[in-house]
């Protein structure tokens, strides 16, 4: 087998059943940890994924790219071949699809009974929408997350794809398929992992509803204390029309923002003086636009504020504590970010850029134990593509 990068999960193998979104961002996080996944790329032509040259879809990076047409048998055998030596499998296909193709977690587990069968959906493995059609801003929009984020008074604000597709998909998955892979160590058994972004985004909310239940927490978006409603935690427009955020929760923080914009405790309501947050805010406002963004982010430097000027993502791997970190690197020609997150010992790092769907499938098979006299069988049935 190709010698792998070091990491924390170096000589985990995976196979992952690629597609959009969700899985390959979760498999690049397992690639990235140094775990060893083949990514088994459709036929030319699949409608989805943003329409990028290979190079710029970031998230397919780190993995060699086998591509089989899952619908020719030869190709199914193939696949079930690779499981024989897999730690785990990893799918987002719609429910019931994998068991039409015969890669279900029956065909699985038969030939690997200590597989861990990792499962992606939107609406999960049952229920009434489970065969639906939908993307992100569809399953944060059933579970409160959609609704909860937005100015007061105005419609909902899309979150990009973060609580839906990555945060409740790709960490959730991520965190299941480790978790049984720990279990299945010690127990030997392998078991299917039924990741739905409607459970990740719902999970994600858990503090919310907390605090809603106590009443503390409106259903009005933009009024509560979290979500642009108190003042002092918001986003302001500075001189030069770019935005400074704000984020002075505790009373230390608020009383030293006061001091950095120049104003005292006289001038400005009490913090936490609901019935005053317009006031509040409207004259922080007025101060803030007084200087630039980057004026202010000076002033506020070393001086225990909760003040971070709001960078493009032009702007944020320039920007001084995320070069000191090497929160971003480059890799062929590409800015992005760095594995995260980081191990003292055992560090994770890019295998390598994303490749070319189905690039790398004679040398990835030939790695996982296929013959020359196998990858010729394999192209003569058409499975190979």
């Amino acid at each position: 087998m190709k010698s792998r990068v070091s990491g924390p999960l170096t000589g985990v193998r995976i196979v992952e059943l690629g597609g959009v979104g969700p899985v390959p961002f979760c498999c690049m996080l397992l690639s990235d940890m140094g775990a060893d996944i083949i990514r088994i790329d459709r036929p030319a032509g699949y409608d989805g994924g943003a329409p990028v040259d290979p190079r710029f879809n970031l998230l397919n990076r780190g993995r060699r790219s086998a591509g089989l047409d899952l619908k020719k048998h030869e190709a199914v055998e193939a696949v079930l071949k690779l499981v024989r030596d897999a730690d785990i499998l990893v799918e987002g296909f719609r429910p019931g699809v994998a068991e039409k193709l015969g890669l279900g977690p029956d065909e699985c587990l038969a030939v690997n009974p200590a597989l861990v069968y990792g499962r992606m959906t939107g609406w999960g493995q049952e229920g009434p929408l489970a065969h639906e059609p939908g993307h992100d801003v569809n399953y944060v929009a059933l579970t409160g997350v959609l609704h909860s984020i937005g100015p007061a008074g105005g419609p909902p604000t899309i979150p990009l794809n973060l609580a839906g597709d990555l945060g409740g998909g790709s960490l959730y998955l991520a965190l299941g398929v480790l978790s049984a892979l720990l279990e299945s160590r010690g127990s030997g058994r392998g078991q299917v992992v039924d990741a739905a972004m409607v459970d990740g985004s719902a999970s994600l909310m858990t503090l919310f509803y907390g605090l809603r239940a106590a009443g503390y927490w409106s259903d009005e978006r933009g009024t509560n204390r979290l979500d642009s409603g108190a003042p002092w935690y918001d986003v302001y427009e500075t001189a030069d029309g770019r935005w400074l955020s704000v984020g002075s929760n505790e009373a230390r923080f608020w009383r030293n923002t006061l001091r950095v914009l120049g104003l005292s405790e006289d001038e400005v309501p009490d913090q936490h003086d609901r019935s005053r947050w317009p006031e509040m805010r409207a004259t922080l406002a007025g101060v803030i636009r007084t200087r630039t963004r980057d004026e202010w982010a000076g002033l506020a430097a070393g001086q225990e504020v909760c003040f971070a000027p709001v960078l493009s993502m032009a702007e944020a791997p320039h920007h001084p504590q995320l070069r000191e970190r090497g929160t971003f690197v480059e890799v062929a020609g590409v800015v992005q970010p760095a594995p995260a997150p980081r191990f003292s010992r055992t560090p994770g790092t890019i295998q390598g850029p994303p490749s070319r769907p189905g690039q790398d499938t004679d040398a990835v098979l030939g790695d996982w134990g296929f013959s020359a006299a196998d990858l010729a069988t394999l192209r003569a049935a058409g499975a190979i593509v």
